[in-house]
């Protein structure tokens, strides 16, 4: 039986942002197709002519906000190699810590489960790693396990800061001595 094909259109999109919105709101885990139905004022077949379930609206949510995050990264290889690698990192933390106190659950178990996000930053991880190899300013360090351990370091942080519900200044001045610690260690 042939999968009936789905449409993509202007509501298609308005469907989008209200998922997201009704996920920032009230938080991932709490939104389904009724919701959506009943925020928009629209019907069952609507939606399903666009969309297979409710899972499928929000993947779209967050592969765009991870985007976003991605998109934000900019290394400038004349500046200060430790300065702007901490403030990539506390940069992506800031980004992403609103996102994942509504969307937490979904966010960490999608970079579980799918490995796009984290082959994104592994390799961008890898990059940094190998270029302060390169300019003599880390140590010969096995970038592939660095670059495990450092997603593990910030990704684990994140979602334990955001589960406490810490405060972002708070989460950031502390991420930011932390993450010192570990690529002070790094250093050549």
């Amino acid at each position: 039986m042939q999968e009936k094909e789905l449409i993509f259109d202007e509501m298609s999109e308005t469907i989008i942002a209200a998922a997201a919105k009704l996920a920032f709101e009230s938080g991932a885990k709490t939104v389904n197709v009724r919701m959506v139905l009943q925020e928009l004022e629209i019907t069952n077949r609507v939606f399903y002519n666009r969309f297979r379930n409710i899972d499928q609206v929000l993947q779209i949510v967050y592969e765009r906000l991870a985007l976003q995050i991605r998109k934000s990264v900019r290394f400038d290889p004349e500046g200060d190699f430790f300065t702007q690698v901490t403030d990539i990192v506390a940069h992506t933390l800031i980004m992403s810590y609103e996102l994942k106190m509504k969307m937490n659950d979904y966010v960490f178990q999608r970079d579980s489960i799918f490995g796009d996000n984290y082959l994104w930053w592994k390799n961008e991880i890898i990059k940094l790693i190998d270029f302060g190899k390169s300019k003599g300013l880390l140590k010969e360090v096995d970038s592939e396990a660095m670059s495990y351990a450092i997603w593990c370091f910030i990704r684990g942080y994140n979602a334990d800061a955001v589960g406490r519900r810490l405060p972002l200044e708070e989460a950031v001045t502390n991420f930011k001595y932390a993450f010192g610690i570990l690529l002070d260690g790094m250093r050549a």
